[in-house]
């Protein structure tokens, strides 16, 4: 956990590099594209940080000392879906990536750490998310940070990407869940 949390954190790694948790900018988007891997994602991310805007979906960023976008996490607050987020209780964590140069230095577990303490403070009792399940390690690490299976989805979905092309996708998923509960202090 985090000892407090406002919009913005940084995380110290063992090898002393920095790296700062921050709110996205609109002049972010490009940067998580992550150098053309996730440039098909181009309008998705548009829409999502317009949701930012609108207040129902919050998007984090982690930038090290030289600028670079390393990670990234998105938390969607309110859906159509009440399973996934309901604006009160329930909020869905998707988009969590960190670069593969960075991982392995606590990052992630500090911006996991990071949206559960602002999901906690803004009074949520469930973090959601799904994982592929060809993704192992990501699941060992959801695993690690409280999170449990509950159930599986199939993993449809589609999306329109930087050409204004329909693409279908299916990536089968576990649903996983985890409940925060209050500091003792609180």
């Amino acid at each position: 956990m985090i000892d407090s949390v406002n919009t913005n954190g940084c995380y110290k790694a063992p090898n002393g590099q920095c790296f700062k948790i921050r709110t996205l900018l609109e002049n972010d988007l490009p940067a998580l594209e992550w150098d053309g891997e996730y440039l098909h994602f181009r309008l998705l991310y548009r829409g999502h940080y317009q949701n930012s805007v609108w207040g129902n979906t919050r998007i984090w960023v982690a930038e090290a000392d030289d600028g670079e976008i390393v990670g990234q996490v998105f938390l969607n607050l309110l859906s159509r879906n009440n399973e996934t987020a309901d604006g009160v209780r329930r909020a869905y964590i998707f988009s969590f990536r960190v670069k593969e140069k960075v991982r392995n230095m606590g990052l992630g577990g500090f911006m996991m750490d990071f949206v559960e303490d602002w999901a906690r403070e803004q009074g949520f009792t469930h973090l959601r998310l799904n994982v592929e399940r060809i993704n192992i390690d990501a699941r060992r690490f959801y695993e690690r940070h409280g999170f449990v299976v509950f159930g599986s989805d199939p993993g449809e979905w589609s999306f329109m990407d930087h050409n204004g092309i329909w693409q279908e996708r299916v990536e089968p998923a576990w649903k996983m869940i985890k409940t925060i509960k209050r500091h003792p202090k609180d």
